[in-house]
Parts: C-alpha cells; sequence; structure tokens
C-alpha cells in the first residue's frame, strides 16, 4: 500500500557561480522567478559558465518530499511531467536510487530546471522553467492513484493549475484522505491565500508554511499593507523577530481557522526556531538547535517529508514537528537533497517504533 503519494513538477535543480553581470544579463533579478526556456538554452551555452562541476540534483517540492520520505522507511510515489531528454533520465534514476517508485508521464517538451545560482558578492537567486512539468494534468490521475494513498503531497507550485488541484483534493476528500499542502514561497502566498484558506475550509488538509510565508498569509487575509505588497520588510528580521510577530500577532488567526476541526492542520516551519502546529485550535511549539546551514533549499521539504511521515506512523503532533526539524537539520548540512540514506537511519528506525 501506498503510504505518501507526492504530485508535482519534477525538476532539476542545477547549482552555478555567476557574477553579477551574468545575472542582469539573462534578467535574473528576483530571489526566485520564473525564466523562459529560451533563456534556460543562452545559460547552458553560455561559455562563460563552467558547467564541468556543476552540481546537478533531482528537485521540485513533491520530489523533495518523496525522496526524502522513501529514505526514512516510507511507501513513497510520486507522480509528474517530464520529458524525454537526458534531464528526464537523471531525474528518474535519482528519485529512484532514493526508493521512489516513479510515475511519470512523458512529454514532448523539455523535462523542468532551476537554476540556483550564486551570485558574486553572496546572494543566491533561483531560476526555474517548469517546461514539461505543466504538461501535466487532471487527466492524468486516476481513482487506483489516489485511493492507495493515505496522505497526498501536493508541491505548491501547482496551485496556479486549479482545475488539477481541486480535482486531487476533491476525489481524496471523498476517500477520507487527508492532503498536505506547502506553501512554496512567500509570492505564490500572496497570490493564492485566499484559495489555500477555502480548500483548508473544504477538504482534509495540513498547510506548512515557513515564517516569511505565514507572515504573508497573515498580511493577505487581513489586508494589512506589507511594504507595497512585497513583504520586503520582513527580509532584513532576524528568526527570532519573525518568531515573536507571528506568536504574537499570527497565532490567534491560524488557532482560530483550526479550532474545532481535525483538519486543517497548519505548520509554521521557523527555521532554526523549530516549528509550531496549529491544530484543533492550540498550538504546539517545538524548538529546534540552530545549526549554521551550508544550503537551506531543500530543508522545508524535509520537515514536510518527516512530519507527513510520523503522522502516518501515529506519533503526536509535537513529534511529528520534532522528527521535521531533525531531519531538516541533516538537510541544511548538504546541497538541496543530496543526503545519503545512511544519514537518516536513525529516524528511519524510529518511525519503525
Amino acid at each position: 500500500m501506498t503510504e505518501i503519494l507526492c504530485i508535482g513538477n519534477p525538476i532539476v535543480d542545477i547549482y552555478i557561480d555567476i557574477d553579477k553581470d551574468i545575472a542582469q544579463k539573462y534578467g535574473i533579478t528576483e530571489p526566485a522567478q520564473h525564466i523562459d526556456r529560451e533563456i534556460v538554452d543562452a545559460i547552458l551555452s553560455d561559455p562563460l559558465i563552467d558547467f564541468s562541476k556543476v552540481l546537478r540534483c533531482s528537485g521540485g517540492g513533491a520530489a523533495n518530499v518523496a525522496k526524502i520520505a522513501a529514505m526514512l522507511g516510507m511507501n513513497t510515489i510520486f507522480s509528474g511531467c517530464t520529458g524525454r531528454d537526458d534531464l528526464a533520465s537523471f531525474f528518474e534514476d535519482e528519485i529512484k536510487s532514493a526508493g521512489v517508485c516513479a510515475e511519470l508521464i512523458k512529454s514532448d517538451n523539455k523535462t523542468g530546471i532551476c537554476f540556483a545560482c550564486n551570485i558574486s558578492g553572496g546572494a543566491l537567486r533561483f531560476a526555474a522553467c517548469p517546461g514539461a512539468a505543466h504538461d501535466f494534468t487532471e487527466a492524468n490521475i486516476s481513482d487506483e492513484m489516489i485511493s492507495g494513498a493515505e496522505v497526498i503531497v501536493l508541491d505548491g507550485y501547482i496551485l496556479s493549475r486549479r482545475p488539477l488541484v481541486q480535482h486531487i483534493l476533491l476525489k481524496a476528500s471523498r476517500l477520507g484522505i487527508p492532503a498536505a499542502l506547502d506553501a512554496a514561497s512567500v509570492f505564490q502566498v500572496k497570490a493564492k491565500a485566499e484559495e489555500i484558506l477555502t480548500y483548508s475550509r473544504n477538504f482534509p488538509l495540513f498547510i506548512f508554511m515557513n515564517a516569511d510565508e505565514a507572515i504573508a498569509f497573515y498580511n493577505t487575509i487581513k489586508k494589512v499593507n506589507d511594504d507595497n505588497d512585497t513583504g520586503a520588510k520582513y527580509l532584513n528580521m532576524t528568526e527570532k523577530e519573525k518568531e515573536a510577530i507571528i506568536l504574537r500577532d499570527i497565532s490567534p488567526m491560524l488557532k482560530i481557522i483550526t479550532d474545532g476541526e481535525l483538519y486543517p492542520i497548519i505548520v509554521v516551519k521557523l527555521g532554526g526556531r523549530g516549528a509550531v502546529v496549529f491544530a484543533g485550535g492550540s498550538a504546539y511549539y517545538e524548538e529546534a538547535f540552530a545549526i549554521i546551514p551550508r544550503s537551506t533549499v531543500g530543508a522545508g521539504d524535509a520537515f514536510c517529508a518527516a512530519f507527513v511521515s510520523a503522522w502516518i506512523r501515529g506519533k503526536s503532533l509535537s513529534e511529528c514537528a520534532a522528527l521535521g526539524n531533525k531531519v531538516a537539520r541533516e538537510i541544511l548540512e548538504v546541497p538541496g537533497t543530496r543526503i545519503k540514506s545512511a544519514k537518516l537511519k536513525t529516524f528511519a528506525k524510529y518511525l519503525q517504533k
């Protein structure tokens, strides 16, 4: 039986070092943005970028969750759409090697790609082109696929494809199967906050947000002006300051949203400060031990994978959050989700108890 079904955008992450001029040349100016395929091809053929030693890693939020959950010993399936190119083969081989059952639709478009750009001067920017991932539709979701799962994990970036999301949530809710949705980004939250709230009221749902996304969610729902609608004023706050805002201002609203029902369960990840879980009108705080990260990419997905895995195995919400913190901390020490399963062996044993 499938324990976790993950549905989302199959992406290959490529980590590159580029200078500011090259980033400006290709319009890579935002912390996270979409780029056209023509830009992707131009970057890949740019003689000024050294691709001989670049790191590649399977990516996409739901795929990352599937990969880490499989390493934790969970029976996991990932479904999405890739091209028929070398990147598709790389993606499939990598998630299968982690123990994931890959049920991939093939498209004539090219496989999705995301450049994790280390800009000279220390900035990290993400430029993604989903490519073939957008060819995955509700027609690719079968009753058998949904009915075999205990939890369905949705990539937050598919929120823009409303028919697909609603199709999955309706099928799952009719069978009493909860879905887990990661908010994906501040910009996604600001565009889809009302939809996320509506889904939380109508379907059995786990919602995962980081501190910035939780603040954006609150400000959007409450229609609070947060620095010309960008949330920029929060970017320079410390984790402790963001935590204070969440516990003081945002917590009451999230308690109301979750009051009186089993779902939704809302999880706010606080980075090095731990996590707060809102369920049944109450808040459960689980502290973490902060470390200096090598990379934060994939840490939130690892938290989600561990949390959902622990929940399926009957752990309390506090235990779920504690495991999420611990597994995320391991991912902080590697680029993306390129971690050896041996590093997660202790946690996998814990889930077997």
